[in-house]
Parts: C-alpha cells; sequence; structure tokens
C-alpha cells in the first residue's frame, strides 16, 4: 500500500498533465474555423438556368457568365456560413475526350475554382461526372478538409455522394435552381441532404443572356438537295474526326434517325455553311441527314 500511496502524486502529476493538454487542444480547435467547398454540376446548372431564363436548355442558344455567377455562388455562401473559410468551387462539367472547351478553360483559370471534366458520349450526355463528385466529396470529409459541403445538382446518383461525405461528419445542402414545372432534382436525394435551399429566377437573371437567331439573306437562292447532301458528308467527317469511331459505334444502331443533340448540331453547322435556313424545308433536311448517314456507313 505504501508504494501504491507514493505512486499517487506522479499519477495526479500525468492526469493534470493530460488535462491541461486536452484544454489547449480544444482551445485550439476552437480557434481554427469551419470550412466549406461549393460543388457545381455544370450539367444541372446550364440545362435548369437555360430553361428558367432564356426558356431552352440548349447551351448554345444562350451565353451563361459563370465568372459573374461562381462570384454570386461564393457570396451566397458567405451567408450561410457565416464563420467558415471558403476552401474552393468545384466546377463540374462534361468534354469530348475530357479536352477543355474554351468556355472551361477560362473558368478553370479562375481563382479558387477547380474544373473537373467527365467525358461526353455521342449523345451530348455526360458520364463520369457523378462519380468524380462523390470522389471528391467524401476525400474532402474523410480528410476533415471541410465541414460543409454546398452541392448544386438535382441526379439521384449523386445520392451515393452525399451518405459518403455524411459518413465522415460533413453536412451537406443541397442547393436548387427554380424549376418553371414540376421538380428538377430528383427526391431521393432532397431526403439524404442536411439542408435544401432553392435559388430563384432573381439570383440567375443577371448572368444568362439568350443569343440572337443567325439571320439569313431571305433572297438567297435554295441550295439543291444535292448540295445540302453534300454538305452534310462534309459535316459528318469533321464529326467523325472529332469524335472518333467509339462514337461512331454508339450512333449506327440508331439509323435512320439521329438522337436529337446531334441532328440540332448538323442543323446549326449546315446552315452556317450554306447560310440559307433549312427551318420548314423538310426535304432539305432529309437530304441533309442522308448525306451524313451515307459518310458515316462508308467509313464503318
Amino acid at each position: 500500500m505504501e508504494v501504491m500511496n507514493d505512486d499517487l502524486p506522479a499519477l495526479q502529476a500525468r492526469i493534470d498533465r493530460t488535462n491541461e493538454l486536452l484544454t489547449r487542444m480544444l482551445a485550439e480547435v476552437a480557434k481554427t474555423p469551419s470550412t466549406h467547398a461549393i460543388f457545381v454540376d455544370a450539367g444541372y446548372l446550364y440545362a435548369a438556368t437555360g430553361r428558367l431564363v432564356a426558356g431552352t436548355e440548349d447551351r448554345r442558344a444562350f451565353d451563361l457568365d459563370a465568372e459573374g455567377l461562381i462570384e454570386a455562388l461564393i457570396d451566397k455562401a458567405r451567408q450561410i456560413f457565416a464563420d467558415s473559410r471558403l476552401l474552393r468551387v468545384y466546377w463540374y462539367d462534361g468534354a469530348r475526350r475530357r479536352i477543355h472547351t474554351a468556355e472551361q478553360q477560362a473558368i478553370a483559370e479562375l481563382p479558387d475554382v477547380k474544373v473537373r471534366l467527365g467525358n461526353l458520349n455521342a449523345n451530348n450526355q455526360q458520364k463520369g461526372v457523378d462519380s468524380l463528385i462523390r470522389t471528391d466529396l467524401e476525400s474532402l470529409a474523410r480528410h476533415r478538409a471541410i465541414s460543409d459541403a454546398a452541392l448544386l445538382g438535382g441526379d439521384e446518383d449523386l445520392v451515393s455522394a452525399v451518405e459518403a461525405a455524411q459518413g465522415y461528419g460533413a453536412r451537406v445542402h443541397l442547393w436548387g435552381i427554380e424549376s418553371p414545372e414540376g421538380r428538377n432534382q430528383a427526391e431521393p436525394l432532397l431526403w439524404e441532404v442536411d439542408s435544401q435551399r432553392t435559388l430563384d429566377l432573381q439570383f440567375f437573371k443577371p448572368y444568362v443572356s439568350r443569343r440572337a437567331a443567325p439571320g439569313y439573306d431571305a433572297g438567297a437562292t435554295r441550295p439543291t438537295r444535292e448540295d445540302v447532301r453534300f454538305v452534310g458528308a462534309q459535316i459528318a467527317a469533321k464529326w467523325l474526326s472529332a469524335r472518333g469511331r467509339e462514337a461512331l459505334v454508339e450512333l449506327l444502331p440508331g439509323h435512320p434517325y439521329l438522337p436529337g443533340s446531334v441532328d440540332q448540331d448538323l442543323l446549326v453547322e449546315a446552315e452556317s455553311l450554306l447560310q440559307y435556313s433549312l427551318r420548314g424545308q423538310a426535304d432539305l433536311r432529309r437530304a441533309l441527314r442522308d448525306g451524313f448517314w451515307d459518310h458515316l456507313q462508308t467509313q464503318y
């Protein structure tokens, strides 16, 4: 018993030292500001803001001031997370072969912005974006790099990303874009997040402007079907060179129909080359598609 009593002062000293270290550590943690990041699914952003402000989801029909909008999103986060600092904005988009477009490059050069690219298939559908969001959300939460995540998106596939981040203690706040009709975010995603917020028309209106439709000379000579067919073949050659045989293999099973996005691209480019509007001219539109398909089939 005497030995044990002799050890009590030393034991008490160690306990006091441990308590002192814990107190100092908790004081340091209390002084460390929380950190948030903003995650933007650009596919959702363009589609929802285009429909809301410009009345169309077609990116070619409107311009988006990405720099101004990103600043507005940062300001919004600053108001919501008043005692937190921004880590950065993550901007997720798709690109052919994951090569930045000029617009994506300009966004990547903005301060505090990280552009992450998935792929685009032949139908202009994003591939791999949701998995990129999950990877970043999970990694940042696991390493305690963020305490809060503002997620601007609507796809149900993002549910796993939300659950992964929450599993490491981060809070995920879903930001949505006002929809003119119905919902533009999946219900399972709404159920999983820690909070929801919808940004309205007035928030986005300053950053979206509709492009003027190209004008054509009303007195221009009507091209022949063979002229239009030849232009269709020209565009097909350019399309195949840019997208490769993998995209061609995806496209061929749909013959003689083209996906809406490809058909619209074909029309716009043909009108530019011909300097003649093909709207409402069914026979020339058919000739254009025939020329496009004829060239692709000879290359398969």
